[in-house]
């Protein structure tokens, strides 16, 4: 049956006629029979669920707040204006609301889990872009009659992006602490999905609560943490959405077949429930992936796996600069660090280890030591009690020295490594560095990890750390390597600071 048969529910009614489907499966009138009744089952809601409405309508206040606050501000500095000019702003405020909805600035939030602030950043900077020029056209040819000088236009977007930014983080946090976290049902299971559930309970800030899974295994072989509380069939599934109040659906593609899929969609349409689903192979597709369009076909192109001279040229050139204005920056609170070392505990200030790099080529790594002395060789006998089979993790590492602690639940131990990074062995974002004996566990397609430098910071540094099994990371270092943009590393960079401060997987 054909889906547009399918989205139809066809009733008799006394004294009226039959409707059939033909062999093509359209629906087809039988004029022998009295005609049918036909009632249409939408499958387009007419509104967004709740959660999504008033967090639109939040998004739009902050964002009219921010840019009159951003306006007032530029006025203000600049000393062009007068605070009364900004009145004659407020008629614009309808024609930013459709400029940032082209840009998606209000509906991306209905399609992704992960709404990081920052994702918004290329969209935003170019709407305000866009404004400004619109706003400068108005205020030189409408009714003020004054226009903006290239000063306020540039506090103007300076202080918009900033506020915007900080006002929609904060809107976002009100809307869960008002309506909680979005409760989502897992329907299928893959290999990832206990990755998946694990990733969400360790991030509070994705706001997501897996409330159970749906799968057709046994009872016994469900590796999934969640409780089973139903099979894949379409009716088991909306009666589970139903009774447990879900907001968003994430369907495994591996154990899911496209019939189901197809029936959630329809029923998450007409419930009001967000959908997402996780294709095969999700682990090593990444995050850059494009969705194409051939005649109605979709079609699914991944990143190609090129990294031009250009693109090698931008990154060095980033960590160079970056390296250099670190160590300058830095250099009071290394010194203190190296001064604090010494003193603590008898041994060297640095720390050296072998660790593998780019192409696998051998570079030593230098952090500020915090071990006593001879800590690698008692590393064998405190395996047995750590937490991780892949490295040594234990809540309290009796190797680890007093200023140690302190430098490690800070991140400054790994602050020598910005000399390394304008040597050239390692970038400021990268790949984590391993040591040869974690390097040849590594096999196959994961070796691509191997294409670019290692970095101080990356993706398992800024999501987690330890806390990642051994296998999560190769994956991650794969499609950071598989995925680069000169963007990804910019994000990661302004990531890893509130990663430190959490001290989440600092071991």
């Amino acid at each position: 049956m054909s889906a547009r048969s399918n989205s139809r529910r066809l009733q008799e009614a006394p004294g009226a006629g039959a409707i059939h489907t033909d062999g093509s499966g359209d629906v087809a009138l039988d004029r022998t029979a009295p005609p049918a009744v036909v009632v249409w089952e939408g499958t387009i809601a007419a509104e967004h669920g709740r959660r999504d409405y008033w967090l639109r309508r939040a998004l739009v206040g902050v964002d009219m707040l921010a840019l009159m606050a951003a306006l007032q501000a530029a006025f203000y500095l600049a000393g062009e204006h007068s605070a009364s000019d900004l009145a004659w702003a407020l008629p614009t405020l309808p024609a930013w609301v459709v400029l940032f909805s082209l840009y998606g600035l209000y509906s991306r939030g209905a399609k992704r889990i992960a709404q990081g602030t920052l994702d918004v950043l290329p969209y935003l900077f170019h709407a305000l872009l866009i404004g400004a020029l619109a706003l400068w056209v108005y205020f030189r040819f409408g009714p003020p009659g004054d226009q903006l000088v290239l000063a306020e236009i540039v506090i103007f977007g300076a202080a918009g992006s900033a506020l915007v930014l900080l006002l929609r983080a904060g809107a976002r946090r009100g809307t869960v602490a008002i309506l909680g976290p979005e409760r989502a049902l897992m329907v299928g299971e893959a290999q990832v999905t206990g990755a998946l559930v694990r990733k969400i309970a360790s991030h509070p800030e994705y706001a997501l609560e897996p409330v159970g899974i749906m799968t057709g295994r046994e009872p016994g072989g469900s590796r999934s943490p969640l409780p089973i509380l139903g099979g894949l069939s379409h009716t088991e599934v909306a009666a589970a959405i139903k009774r447990h109040r879900v907001e968003r659906v994430i369907v495994a593609q591996e154990e899911v077949d496209d019939d189901l899929i197809l029936a959630l969609m329809r029923t998450c349409g007409q419930a009001q429930v967000k959908l997402s689903v996780l294709p095969r192979h999700v682990e090593v597709i990444g995050p850059s992936v494009e969705i194409d369009d051939i005649e109605g076909v979709t079609v699914l192109g991944l990143n190609p796996l090129v990294l031009p001279r250009s693109a090698r040229l931008f990154k060095r050139t980033m960590d160079v600069i970056g390296a250099s204005v670190g160590l300058v920056l830095l250099a009071p609170v290394m010194a203190l660090a190296a001064i604090a070392v010494r003193l603590d505990s008898p041994g060297p200030v640095l720390f050296c280890q072998v660790r593998i790099g780019k192409r696998g080529e051998v570079f030593s790594l230098l952090k500020f030591r915090t071990m006593v002395e001879g800590a690698e060789e008692l590393g064998d006998e405190l395996r047995a009690e750590s937490d991780d089979p892949d490295w040594l993790k234990l809540e309290s590492d009796p190797r680890i020295t007093r200023v140690g602690r302190v430098l490690r639940l800070a991140s400054i131990d790994e602050l020598p490594q910005l000399w390394t990074v304008l040597t050239g062995k390692m970038s400021l974002v990268g790949p984590r560095p391993l040591i040869p004996e974690e390097n040849e566990r590594v096999l196959s397609w994961a070796r691509a990890r191997l294409d670019l430098a290692p970095g101080i910071t990356g993706l398992w540094q800024v999501l987690g750390r330890t806390d990642i099994p051994f296998e999560e990371m190769v994956k991650l270092d794969y499609v950071y390597v598989t995925n680069w943009s000169l963007w990804t590393d910019v994000k990661l960079l302004l990531r890893t600071l509130p990663a430190v401060a959490r001290r989440r997987g600092a071991n």
